[in-house]
């Protein structure tokens, strides 16, 4: 069954399926990961919003519950960085390759080849595609507007084709697939394969509280799942709450306010001195963000942190791609993957045969 969805995608990764599931700050952890690439997936730990130590022992714990391979997401700003990119390189055997945004230079992604590690960045935009072939990227993940989290305005309809047309590597398409339909369109567009978030987020495997995991799978209509600028002066999408309406109303002074605020608290939990803190503002700074954006990327992990890891729904943010509005239940990763695989190979045969 699964010889017509074979794509280079699955060589380079070692997985039987060309289906990724993607880093989720808090969500992506070991059970997570380990589901999905046990079901035949490749999944990647979500390293960005953890400690360094925090990172080797979810290395660890993934390695005890699958021996397959699987990736590790990480950003350059994130405090010890570089001391994660020497675990992830330790852990080269397993992990097989890292994902990342606003990530590192030319010279640290060679650090990563020599490894034999792979890099996979996530990009928005086809100049941004194009840059991180330049800087030695082996696979690109494209995510359209239909995403959760921070994502663009183009839709993967269009996003998709445009990369496809510029670059030579394989690319990974994300952002509004849920199913073996989104599967056999994405590969039939030349795509060596998809990226999930918000369909893994609602699996069994999830770590997400009910209570919280219980608005995603009330959600009937996307219109429910809207895009704001109002947490951290980029574009991203939530699912609509008390919390999001209360950020949009505040004036951009109070928003500066509360983002200070949760600043602070980030930094007691990652454990950042206030050195650490002005070299993290002053690499963004440098990196485009204006000083409003620095002070305000605060607020995304503390809010997100307090629904999707407290279990305080109505008082935090709710990161979610247009498709939740289409999943009803919660399956485990092996239900997920086995149904896409199922119903994307049916398409594809089917196409086959006229």
């Amino acid at each position: 069954m699964s010889n017509i969805l074979h794509t280079p995608l699955c060589d380079l990764l070692g997985c039987k399926y060309p289906v990724v599931q993607t880093a989720m700050g808090w969500v992506a952890d070991a059970n997570m990961v380990a589901g999905t690439c046990n079901a035949g997936g490749f999944g990647f730990l979500a390293g960005a919003v953890m400690t360094p130590a925090e990172v080797e022992a979810a290395i660890v714990k993934t390695k005890s519950l699958t021996d397959k391979n699987f990736g590790l997401n990480f950003h350059m700003f994130q405090p010890g960085a570089m001391e994660i990119i020497d675990i992830a390189i330790k852990h080269r055997d397993k992990v097989r390759a890292v994902s990342y945004g606003r990530g590192p230079d030319k010279k640290m992604i060679q650090r990563f080849k020599d490894a034999g590690i792979l890099c996979m960045p996530t990009v928005g935009a086809v100049k941004h595609a194009v840059k991180a072939i330049e800087l030695g990227a082996d696979i690109v993940t494209v995510q359209g507007g239909e995403g959760g989290g921070h994502t663009g305005s183009v839709p993967s309809s269009i996003l998709l084709p445009q990369v496809l047309d510029a670059v030579k590597v394989p690319v990974v398409a994300a952002g509004g697939y849920y199913d073996g339909r989104g599967l056999a369109s994405a590969l039939a567009c030349g795509a060596a394969g998809i990226a999930m978030g918000t369909r893994f987020l609602m699996t069994r495997e999830s770590p997400v509280p009910q209570q919280t995991l219980k608005h995603y799978v009330a959600v009937k209509d996307p219109a429910a799942i809207r895009t704001t600028t109002a947490v951290d002066g980029l574009p991203q999408r939530f699912l609509d709450n008390p919390t999001l309406h209360t950020l949009e109303a505040a004036s951009p002074m109070k928003r500066v306010l509360i983002s200070a605020q949760n600043a602070w608290h980030w930094r007691s939990r990652t454990g950042m001195t206030v050195k650490q803190m002005a070299e993290f503002a002053f690499k963004a700074l440098k990196d485009g963000s204006s000083i409003s954006e620095t002070i305000m990327s605060a607020n995304a992990p503390v809010v997100i942190q307090r629904a999707m890891v407290e279990g305080v729904p109505d008082e935090g943010l709710m990161p979610s791609g247009q498709v939740a509005a289409m999943i009803k239940e919660l399956e485990s990763c092996e239900e997920v993957i086995g149904g896409i695989v199922t119903l994307a190979t049916a398409r594809l045969e089917s196409f086959c045969k006229k």
